[in-house]
C-alpha cells in the first residue's frame, strides 16, 4: 500500500516536473539579472520555450543579422489559439482590408499583441526581460496569463538588433571584474566606441522603421506587415539617472492619430501605473518622447493601426549591471528588467480586458482610412526620371504596403511640389499614381505631407521628410482620385548588344545605378571617362556626366570589352549604348579633352573616439552594400603621412577631429591635398576647418554684426524666466528641416541634377561664399526655407549662404558638405552628389 502510494505521488511529481518549463534561472544557471545573456543564450531559451511548451508557442527565424545571427518571433497563445495562429493571422488581415480571399471578417477574433525588444543593442535589459516575460505567459502556474492569453495572441521579438546587442555584452563581459563596480566612472560603465547601440554598419535601427534600409528592419517588416499587430510596445533605456517613461506620448501627435489610438495609450499608461504605484516606482508620461517622426518603433505602427507606445527604463550602456544613480541609490540589471516585464505583462492584461473593443477599433481605423482617407491631397502623380528614383521609390512603397500603379496617359491638374503652384500637367509613360482611398492611407499621408503641423515644437526627432524632396522627384498633389490600373513597367530595360564592335559605350549618370555600373567596371580594372559637357549623337541626348568606356585605353579587354559592360550594366540595373564613332553631332567629340578619363579612387574612410558612429556607418554602407565599391577604414588615431600616400580620396564624417587644432597633422593634411588628394568634409567637419582657416568661412550673422556696432546698447534678451528654461533653445533649434538649395549643375559635384536640390538641414551652419580659389555648388538665398520647423532666429540666419562647395588648393580639392547628402540612407537624392564627390569632382 504504501509502495504504491509512493509510486503514485512520485509519478504525479515526475509528470508535474515534465510539464514545467524551466525558467531562465534554472536554464541559464545564474540568477537572470546578475550578469548580462549573450545573445545565442536568449536564442537558446526561446527554442527551449518553444520545445518545451508546442501547445501554446511558435518560433519562426524571420532573417539573419550580416554578422549572421538569426532574427526571431515568438508567437504565443492559449492552445486552442495556438492551432489556428495562420487562421487568426489571415482573418486580420480581412479586418485591415488587405487579404487577397476577400472573405468576411471575424469581428471577434483576439487581439494581437506586438512586443519587441532591443533595438539599440546596449539597451541590454529589455531582452533579459522578454526571457522573463515568455516564461511567465506559458507558466502553468499563472493563472492570470491563462486568462490573457484566451483572447490575444502575443508576439515577441526578443532581441531586435543582435549585433549591436552582442558588441555591447561581450565587451562588458570582458572588462567586469567578479562582482559589479557600481561607481558610473569606472571602466565597466564607459563603453568604447562605436558603442552596441547601432547594428553592423553602425545604423539607428529606430529611425529605420518605414525606410528599412537595413537588412533587420527589411526582414522584420515582412513579417510585421504580415501581421499588423494591434498593440505594439518598442522597449529602450534611457540615461541611469532618468525614471521609468511609459505612454501616453508627448506632443506633438501627429494629426493622423486618432482619438481611440490616444484614448488607449492613456488607459495603458494608467495600467502601468497602477503597479509602479504599488510598488513605489518612479515614473513618468507625456514628456520628452512624441508620435512625430514616421520611422520610430511607436510611431510606424501608429501609422498602421496599431497603439504604437515607446516604453523606456533608466539604464541604458552607462548602467552596467549595477551603478549608483543621481539620487544615490543603485540600480542594479534585475531592477530594470523586472520594470520592463512589469510594463510587458500590464500591456498584455488591458489589453486583453479591452480585447473587443481593440479589435473593433482596429477595423474602423481602416475603414475609415479606405473611405474617407486623411490628408490634403486624394491623389499623387510621381513623375518618372531618366534615373533610377522612380524605381526605388516604387520599391519603398512595395516594402511599406502602399498601393500604386502606373498613371494612364492624361491631362491632369495639381499642386506642384516643387513650384508650390496648382498646374496643368500630362501624365505619361512610367508616371505613378498613388491613390489615398487605401488601407494604408494614413502612412501614406504622413510621407507624402507637404507641411509638418507641429503642435509642440519641441521636437525629439526632424520634422520633415517628403517623399517628393527626398527622391527629388517632381510630384503633383490632386483633388480627386485618379484611374490607373496597370502594374506592368512600362519601360523595360533595352538590350543594345549588337553584332558590330562599338567604338564606346555611353552610359547615362544621373542615379545611384550609374554609380554602381562605375564601382563594377573599376574593380575589374576597366577604365572609363566622363563628358564635361552635354553631347548629341544620332538624335540622343547625353548629359554632363554620361560616362564613356572607350577601347582606347582598355586595349586588353577589347574582345570582350561589351561581353563586361552588359554585365556590369544588369548588376546595375542600367541601359547603356554603343557608340560607332566618337565624332559628336553636337558637342565635344569623345577624344576632346572636355571627356575626362576617371582615375580609380582609393579612398580612406575615418573612423573612431570623437567621429560620429552614425554618420561614419552611413558612408560605410553606402560603399560597402549600395555602390559595393573598396573602402579602406582608418582609426583617427592612426592617419599618419604614410597612410596619406597610399591614398587618393579622405573622408571625415561628422565628428570632432584633433587634426584641425594639432598644427603638425593640419599641415600634413594641407601638404597632402596640394600634392592632389582629396578631401570630402561632412556636417560639422566643414565648421571646423573653417575656424582652422582652411579656406572656407563661415558666414557672420546680422545680430553679431549689429552687436559690434552698438555695444553699449541694453540687451533685455537676455532676461529668461526659469520656468521657461527647457523651451528657451527652441528659437534657435533646427531638428531637421527641408530648404531648397540652388545648384551650379555645370560643376561636376551637380552633376545628374536639375538647378536645384533639397537638403535636410539640422543645424544654423552657413558659409561665405567663395570668391576666388573656389566653386559655389549649393547654396541657399532668402525664403528658400520649404518645411519642418526650424527656430525663428535660426530661419533668419539661413539665408544667402554657401552648403556645398568645393575648394581648389594645388593639385587636389576640398569638398565640403555641410548637409549630410546620405542621411541614414533614406536621403536618396543626396546619394548621387556623393558618389559625384568620389568619383568626378578633382579628376
Amino acid at each position: 500500500m504504501n509502495r504504491t502510494l509512493f509510486f503514485l505521488i512520485f509519478l504525479i511529481i515526475s509528470v508535474i516536473a515534465h510539464s514545467q518549463p524551466q525558467s531562465p534561472d534554472q536554464f541559464l544557471g545564474y540568477k537572470l539579472g546578475s550578469r548580462y545573456t549573450p545573445h545565442f543564450q536568449v536564442v537558446n531559451y526561446f527554442k527551449y520555450i518553444a520545445a518545451s511548451v508546442t501547445g501554446m508557442v511558435k518560433l519562426e527565424q524571420y532573417g539573419e543579422t550580416n554578422e549572421g545571427r538569426p532574427l526571431l518571433l515568438a508567437y504565443i497563445a492559449s492552445s486552442e489559439n495556438s492551432s489556428r495562429f495562420e487562421a487568426i493571422r489571415m482573418n486580420n488581415l480581412r479586418l485591415a482590408g488587405v487579404a487577397l480571399d476577400k472573405m468576411a471578417p471575424d469581428i471577434n477574433g483576439p487581439a494581437i499583441i506586438w512586443l519587441s525588444y532591443n533595438v539599440h543593442g546596449n539597451e541590454t535589459s529589455s531582452s533579459e526581460a522578454a526571457m522573463l516575460t515568455i516564461y511567465e505567459l506559458v507558466n502553468p502556474a499563472n493563472n492570470r496569463a491563462k486568462e490573457w492569453l484566451k483572447n490575444t495572441v502575443v508576439i515577441i521579438d526578443p532581441c531586435i538588433n543582435p549585433d549591436g546587442r552582442d558588441r555591447y555584452v561581450n565587451w562588458y563581459n570582458g572588462v567586469i571584474g567578479k562582482n559589479a563596480n557600481p561607481q558610473p566612472f569606472v571602466r565597466e560603465h564607459i563603453e568604447p566606441w562605436p558603442g552596441g547601440r547601432s547594428n553592423h554598419y553602425y545604423f539607428d535601427l529606430n529611425r529605420d522603421w518605414a525606410w528599412q534600409t537595413q537588412v533587420e528592419t527589411q526582414s522584420r517588416i515582412v513579417k510585421y506587415n504580415q501581421w499588423l499587430p494591434h498593440v505594439h510596445v518598442d522597449f529602450h533605456e534611457q540615461g541611469y539617472n532618468a525614471p521609468y517613461y511609459f505612454a501616453p506620448a508627448a506632443e506633438p501627435f501627429h494629426d493622423v492619430i486618432t482619438a481611440w489610438q490616444r484614448e488607449f495609450q492613456t488607459m495603458i499608461g494608467r495600467n502601468n501605473a497602477k503597479y509602479f504605484d504599488e510598488n513605489g516606482w518612479l515614473y513618468f508620461t507625456k514628456e520628452r518622447f512624441d508620435l512625430f517622426y514616421p520611422s520610430y518603433g511607436d510611431t510606424y505602427p501608429t501609422y498602421k493601426g496599431a497603439i504604437g507606445m515607446t516604453y523606456e527604463q533608466g539604464g541604458s550602456s552607462r548602467a552596467g549591471t549595477a551603478v549608483i544613480n543621481g539620487d544615490g541609490d543603485t540600480l542594479t540589471l534585475w531592477d530594470r528588467l523586472y520594470h520592463h516585464y512589469t510594463t510587458g505583462i500590464a500591456t498584455i492584461e488591458i489589453t486583453s480586458l479591452n480585447a473587443n473593443r481593440v479589435v473593433q477599433e482596429f477595423k474602423k481605423y481602416f475603414d475609415k482610412a479606405r473611405s474617407a482617407p486623411a490628408g490634403e491631397y486624394k491623389a499623387y502623380v510621381i513623375k518618372t526620371d531618366e534615373g533610377d528614383k522612380i524605381n526605388r521609390l516604387k520599391k519603398l512603397l512595395d516594402r511599406n504596403g502602399i498601393d500604386w500603379a502606373y498613371s494612364n496617359a492624361a491631362g491632369l491638374s495639381g499642386f506642384n511640389y516643387f513650384s508650390s503652384k496648382i498646374e496643368n500637367f500630362k501624365a505619361g509613360v512610367g508616371d505613378i499614381v498613388v491613390n489615398a482611398n487605401q488601407t494604408h492611407s494614413n502612412l501614406l499621408n504622413v510621407l507624402f505631407e507637404r507641411n509638418s503641423r507641429l503642435s509642440d515644437s519641441a521636437t525629439y526627432d526632424i520634422t520633415a521628410w517628403s517623399i517628393p524632396y527626398v527622391y527629388g522627384l517632381q510630384t503633383y498633389g490632386l483633388d480627386n482620385y485618379v484611374t490607373a490600373t496597370s502594374k506592368t513597367d512600362p519601360a523595360l530595360l533595352n538590350d543594345p548588344s549588337s553584332s558590330r564592335v562599338a567604338y564606346a559605350y555611353a552610359i547615362k549618370w544621373n542615379g545611384l545605378h550609374s554609380a554602381r555600373f562605375l564601382s563594377e567596371l573599376m574593380k575589374k580594372g576597366i577604365k572609363a571617362r566622363y563628358a564635361e559637357q552635354p553631347f548629341y549623337m544620332k538624335g540622343k541626348a547625353f548629359e554632363k556626366g554620361t560616362l564613356l568606356v572607350t577601347r582606347t585605353s582598355n586595349a586588353g579587354y577589347n574582345n570582350i570589352l561589351e561581353k563586361l559592360v552588359r554585365e556590369a550594366a544588369q548588376i546595375a540595373g542600367i541601359e547603356y549604348t554603343p557608340v560607332e564613332t566618337g565624332f559628336v553631332d553636337k558637342g565635344f567629340d569623345v577624344g576632346s579633352d572636355k571627356v575626362r578619363i576617371i582615375k580609380a579612387p582609393k579612398v580612406a574612410l575615418i573612423a573612431g573616439e570623437n567621429i560620429s558612429s552614425l554618420s561614419m556607418g552611413e558612408i560605410w554602407h553606402f560603399f560597402d552594400v549600395q555602390i559595393q565599391y573598396p573602402v579602406n577604414i582608418v582609426w583617427v588615431n592612426d592617419l599618419n603621412r604614410n597612410i596619406l600616400k597610399e591614398i587618393d580620396v579622405l573622408i571625415f564624417p561628422d565628428g570632432n577631429y584633433r587634426y584641425f587644432i594639432e598644427k603638425q597633422m593640419n599641415d600634413a593634411l594641407k601638404e597632402w591635398v596640394i600634392s592632389g588628394g582629396k578631401i570630402i568634409a561632412m556636417e560639422n567637419v566643414v565648421a571646423q576647418m573653417a575656424r582652422s582657416e582652411w579656406g572656407i568661412k563661415l558666414k557672420e550673422t546680422d545680430d553679431k554684426k549689429d552687436s559690434k556696432k552698438d555695444d553699449k546698447k541694453e540687451d533685455y534678451s537676455t532676461l529668461k524666466r526659469y520656468e521657461n528654461r527647457e523651451r528657451d533653445y527652441i528659437p534657435n533649434n533646427n531638428p531637421g528641416s527641408i530648404f531648397k538649395v540652388e545648384l551650379d549643375n555645370s560643376h561636376p559635384l551637380a552633376f545628374g541634377y536639375p538647378d536645384y536640390y533639397y537638403t535636410i538641414k539640422q543645424d544654423d551652419n552657413i558659409y561665405e561664399f567663395f570668391k576666388e580659389g573656389g566653386w559655389n555648388v549649393g547654396f541657399i538665398k532668402k525664403n528658400n526655407f520649404v518645411t519642418g520647423f526650424t527656430g525663428s532666429k535660426t530661419k533668419d540666419k539661413l539665408k544667402d549662404g554657401l552648403l556645398f562647395g568645393v575648394q581648389d588648393m594645388g593639385r587636389g580639392s576640398i569638398i565640403y558638405l555641410s548637409d549630410n547628402p546620405i542621411f541614414r540612407s533614406f536621403w536618396e537624392n543626396g546619394k548621387l552628389m556623393f558618389a559625384n564627390a568620389v568619383f568626378l569632382v578633382g579628376q
